[in-house]
């Protein structure tokens, strides 16, 4: 078995080589006897051309230690999620990628009350018990029992929008597993939608999976230009991140959807607290507090947000790469409840999209930069010129290297996920903007 494969947030690799029916039982079975709670697991799958048989190869492994598992079947990874929270389980799994490319797959796990399985939270003893083939005997196997969902889960999500405008909107599934609940949720919402790429095929063949790059936005922005719609929405493979593109054809950053949605939930419940990652820009943190709202500061990555919002209460917690979490959804992110949630800010809001994104984005920033470094000790180097670079300005290391300076900030932080360091800047003009991120190119080329 490849230690490869068990990354920071998840597992993931390539089916066959890294991946395979044996490998996943054997995770599976080393899950079973991780958890620390008796009782069922839920575990569902993507739409990968391998995903069904991994997950029963997954559901051996649970069902060979004794547990009871709820077969929820093709399901965005979101709504596995929700079964762990919902049917109070002691863990549950869902057999995804999320985008990377379809030669690969993967795991994410949950344990109770829906707290996700990082590699500093249990993943490490997972993976060195299905390593070793180290696991307990069990007397009796589990049962299986096919669960359905959808429309639990459809009814869920329409709670955090109970007020629609009509709106006429594009939706690119990109062929991701959302498309097996937008049939069920579309119906019921009061928006005429023109949907692309609605069926699930883990193959893609009309373009990746990952709606943060622009090329895979162009059929979206073509379609909402051509036809002058209000908004669309761009799920990403496994349905647990919605990007929105404006009615002016522009891609909605991360940080702009963070403003937005924290206004609709601070308008709701003022004075509470909105959770964000070290890249947020400041247009995000000024906004929330003119708001009446408090901000909390933690790492990047999905498996950090969610903890911090259980301490602090959190009403709403977000990533800009467009992972949303949500209290009200067991503290998960959701991209279903990401759309809805937007949706319902403007309609309260009444303005165009292109018109709130542009009242809420303050400064210049550039979009997430990376920059790849083929070792761990380079990275270290690179990280340590930094600091030594910008030492005139205030340094923290919470996640990598931030600076802060009065007119601006930057970010340099190492990838939990590929062998890459990534850049973030953000400042009060252009001119400043600029400065900093050659300066910090100069670094890391350097």
């Amino acid at each position: 078995m490849d230690p490869e494969i068990f990354k920071a947030y998840d597992v993931r690799g390539a089916v066959g080589p890294q991946l395979n029916n044996d490998v996943v039982e054997r995770i599976g079975r080393a899950f079973a006897d991780w958890l620390p709670t008796e009782g069922p697991v839920a575990v569902g799958h993507d739409m990968r051309p391998d995903s069904t048989e991994l997950a029963q190869a997954f559901i051996k492994g649970l069902t060979e230690q004794g547990r009871n598992v709820y077969d929820i079947g093709l399901i965005t990874s979101d709504m596995v999620y929700y079964a762990v929270g919902a049917w109070q389980l002691a863990g549950g799994a869902v057999i995804t990628a999320s985008h990377n490319p379809g030669k690969d797959n993967g795991i994410k796990l949950y344990r109770d009350q829906v707290i996700a399985v990082a590699l500093d939270s249990g993943l490490d003893k997972i993976r060195d018990a299905a390593t070793l083939n180290q696991f307990t005997v069990s007397t009796k196997p589990g049962s299986v029992t096919e669960r359905a969902i959808v429309d639990e889960w459809v009814d869920h999500c329409l709670t955090f929008a109970p007020k629609l405008k009509p709106f006429r909107v594009a939706i690119d599934n990109g062929n991701g597993a959302a498309g097996a609940v937008l049939p069920h949720l579309l119906p019921k919402l009061p928006v005429t939608a023109e949907v692309m790429y609605l069926e699930p095929d883990g193959t893609f063949p009309n373009h990746g999976a990952n709606p943060l790059k622009i090329e895979n936005l162009q059929d979206l922005i073509a379609k909402i230009k051509a036809e002058q719609l209000d908004f669309g929405v761009a799920f990403d493979g496994d349905g647990d991140r919605a990007i929105f593109v404006d009615d002016l054809g522009r891609p909605v950053s991360g940080n702009d959807a963070m403003a937005i949605a924290a206004k609709y939930f601070l308008d709701k419940q003022p004075g509470g607290v909105i959770v964000h990652e070290v890249r947020t820009g400041r247009s995000v943190i000024e906004l929330v507090k003119k708001w009446g709202g408090t901000t909390v500061r933690t790492k990047a990555g999905r498996t950090n947000i969610a903890p911090v919002m259980r301490e602090h209460q959190a009403l709403f917690g977000g990533e800009t790469t467009g992972h949303m979490f949500f209290r009200d959804n067991y503290y998960a992110d959701s991209g279903l409840i990401t759309a809805l949630v937007i949706m319902q800010a403007i309609s309260d809001d009444g303005r165009k999209l292109s018109e709130i994104v542009d009242a809420y984005h303050l400064y210049p920033m550039i979009p997430e930069t990376n920059f790849e470094v083929d070792s761990n000790a380079k990275k270290d180097a690179i990280l340590e010129s930094l600091k030594q670079k910008f030492s005139d300005g205030q340094i923290d290391e919470l996640d990598g290297v931030t600076v802060n300076y009065p007119d601006g900030w930057i970010n340099l932080r190492p990838s939990n996920t590929e062998p890459v360091l990534r850049l973030n800047a953000e400042a009060t003009s252009q001119a400043r903007l600029d400065e900093l991120v050659a300066k910090a190119e100069a670094v890391i080329r350097g």
